[in-house]
Order: C-alpha cells, then structure tokens, then sequence
C-alpha cells in the first residue's frame, strides 16, 4: 500500500479504531499501542478495496482480545489514572462510560460498534462469525446488562429515556 493510499484510509478511521480500542481496553495508553499496530498492519497486508472498515474493527477486536489475554497484561497494574483525566462534556457521559467499563470486553466492543461507529447487525454478525439472530440476543444482553449497570450508578431517568 502506498502512502498516498493509506493517509486517506489513516484520516478517515483513526477515530474509529482509537475508540474501539480504548471501549476494549479501557486505556488510552493500550488504545493508542494498539491503533498503531492496526495501522501498521494495515501498511503491511491491506485488506482488498471498499472491505478497510470492516477489516479494521475486525483487526482491532483481535488485537484487544490478545493483549487482554497476555500473561504480561494480566500482572500489569492497571493505572486508573487515566482514565479520571479523560474528560466529559455531559456528566452523563462519564456515567456511561463508567457502566460500559463494567461490561465484559465483548459487550464493550460489540455496542461501540454497533451504536458509535454504526455497523448493521449483519456487518457484526460477520465481524464476529456468527448469525444474525445470535448477535441481536447478544446486542439484546449487553443493552440489558449495561441498563442494569447505569441504574445501579443512579442513572434512571436516562435509562428509561434512551434504552
């Protein structure tokens, strides 16, 4: 892939794949690490023409799942710290972002991409190989676990607004 092929695709999806990864990891620190190893990848072996979206939540949905599942992850101490610096314009948006972090990864990923980056139920189903209605009970459980969550933090009237 050349330069001028890739600065294009780099400007339209960094966004994306940043998000993505920081809904995954839920560090900005591993978020940025793991934008950077998708887009090298993305240089090395691009996807075929009109398929970058797709391949790039695809690829950064892996890379999440394997450093989560790293033995030098798993001793690591997590630097809550950084996630207080991020900030919000609505205090809404840091309930929310405080129930999503306490979802399962899966969950995280799938309703990020289902609701920020706005993927098809059929373009997730997909991504994470398998059928239609599989992913919408999966969509359904995380919707449910996350309205449970954001009751629990104090969030009714949000909750009954918008899930």
């Amino acid at each position: 892939m050349t330069e001028a092929e890739f600065l294009p695709l780099f400007d339209r999806y960094r966004s994306m794949v940043y998000g993505l990864a920081l809904s995954y990891t839920r560090s900005p620190q591993d978020a940025e690490d793991i934008c950077q190893e998708v887009f090298l990848t993305l240089l090395e072996k691009p996807p075929a023409p009109g398929k970058e979206r797709p391949w790039l939540a695809r690829v950064t949905v892996n890379r999440c799942r394997d450093l989560l599942a790293s033995p030098w992850k798993k001793r690591r101490e997590e630097d809550d710290t950084a996630l207080e610096r991020l900030s919000f314009q609505e205090p809404e948006e840091a309930g929310l972002f405080a129930a999503l972090g306490e979802l399962e990864p899966e969950y995280r990923a799938l309703l990020h991409l289902r609701y920020y980056e706005g993927f098809s139920a059929a373009e997730l189903a997909r991504q994470f190989g398998t059928t239609a209605p599989a992913l919408s009970a999966r969509l359904y459980r995380a919707k449910r676990q996350l309205r449970k969550k954001l009751e629990e933090l104090g969030y009714e009237e949000a909750v009954s607004k918008n899930l």
